[in-house]
């Protein structure tokens, strides 16, 4: 039995995990939940956005499953997501993106999976303003040694393992000599230790232009922080939108699994959120504590579903009469 901590999260976070819930419960995988509250939600009731005892079951289970949280613009707290990666040193964001047959794109056989550094870079929240009227601000970006050596070497171990060939270090060390050049030199560094697995090297605006315009180039990508955080939303549009996109937040002793996308209140109670992303967070997951044949069971099932383009929700099929609960259901049906 694996003991997992469950925060359904706001807006369009309780429907869409409700149903991936539904679906990892019924793919045979030993799940006890553990549910808890974080996001805008949680501070209205607690009065903080992670209550304690949200943190102190991740700290008994060291495994997190969430669903997308609010977060203010400007004002108010500072990003959850931010606060937990850098709590339990969840490291490593890894968000693969792949076309699905269902889904018409602009390209049709996108395979792409982003590493990004999760802990340091320019949201290490080192910032202020520089006067007293608050008219200068200042971020800093913090690049260390061994953060960076232990997200590289993850991207390579993650190709190795994943059968992926090409692992593509993204940077601005031409204009950022300090930070991003000691990234780029780690990077060159730990490629000798992987003779069998091909190094590239891409300028973060570069790596943009040629991703809309062959995307195909790409496998594995590994960046800073904020460049990841770019590129994966743009991954993300290449096989259409944030809704179907998964995102890992691997640590040494601890992950957390969560879509990626926001937790659009304007549609929320309507039915017709898409619940693919979470669906297929809660299948790494489940890769990730060695339940695979539950994980496989979920994923061909979700597959068969985009691609019959009936039972999913209005984004994906303007003319279906399905929604969110339905296309649960239809994925529940179509595992065997």
């Amino acid at each position: 039995m694996h003991n997992i901590t469950l925060i359904k999260g706001d807006g369009i976070g309780p429907s869409i995990m409700d149903e991936a819930v539904k679906i990892i419960d019924a793919s045979g995988a030993k799940i006890n939940w553990e549910k808890t509250h974080a996001g805008l939600g949680a501070f209205e009731v607690f009065g903080t956005p992670i209550p304690d005892e949200t943190m102190e079951s991740i700290d008994r289970t060291r495994l997190a499953f969430k669903g997308p949280l609010t977060t203010p613009i400007g004002a108010g707290f500072r990003s959850i997501n931010v606060a937990l990666r850098q709590k339990y040193d969840l490291y490593a964001n890894v968000r693969p993106a792949k076309s699905w047959h269902g889904v018409k794109t602009r390209y049709d056989k996108v395979d792409i999976v982003i590493v990004r550094e999760n802990t340091e870079g320019l949201y290490a929240g080192l910032e202020h303003y520089l006067t007293p009227k608050k008219d200068i601000a200042e971020s800093i970006a913090v690049v260390t040694r061994v953060a960076s050596e232990r997200i590289i070497d993850y991207a390579f171990k993650y190709a190795r393992d994943n059968h992926r060939k090409k692992v593509t270090v993204c940077h601005k060390a031409n204009i950022l000599k300090y930070t991003q050049g000691l990234f780029l030199d780690i990077a060159r560094e730990t490629a000798l230790r992987y003779p069998d697995i091909a190094f590239d090297e891409k300028i973060i605006d570069a790596t943009c232009m040629h991703m809309v315009m062959d995307p195909s180039q790409f496998d594995v990508i590994v960046c800073t922080n904020m460049f990841g955080d770019i590129l994966s939303d743009l991954t993300a549009g290449l096989v259409g939108g944030l809704g179907l996109i998964a995102g890992a937040n691997i640590g040494k002793d601890a992950a957390l699994f969560e879509a990626v996308h926001g937790s659009a209140p304007d549609i929320t109670g309507q039915n017709i959120a898409n619940p693919t992303a979470v669906i297929m967070a809660g299948v790494m997951m489940l890769n990730h504590i060695g339940e695979h044949e539950a994980a496989n069971r979920i994923q061909t099932a979700v597959e068969k579903v985009i691609n019959e383009g009936i039972h999913v929700t209005p984004d994906l099929n303007p003319n279906t009469k399905a929604g969110t609960i339905e296309m649960g259901n239809a994925i529940v049906a179509a595992m065997v």
